[in-house]
């Protein structure tokens, strides 16, 4: 397995635990009926997570270009 292979497996693992991570984030804000408070910071995490699985796509297709 090439330094490439190798790298393009460690954004791909990244990859899967960020969105792992924002469907966690989402389903707890939708669980949260108490406190508007925590539910947005919920939603928030969801969005930063979001937001480095678009870097990591990115960079996982500059590496197979």
């Amino acid at each position: 397995m090439g330094k490439n292979d190798e790298l393009q497996q460690l954004l791909q693992s990244s990859l899967d635990h960020e969105e792992e991570m924002m469907r966690t984030y989402l389903i707890a804000a939708e669980r949260v009926h108490h406190n508007d408070e925590l539910k947005l910071r919920l939603r928030e995490f969801a969005e930063g997570n979001a937001k480095r699985s678009r870097q990591l796509i990115d960079e996982i297709n500059r590496l197979t270009d």
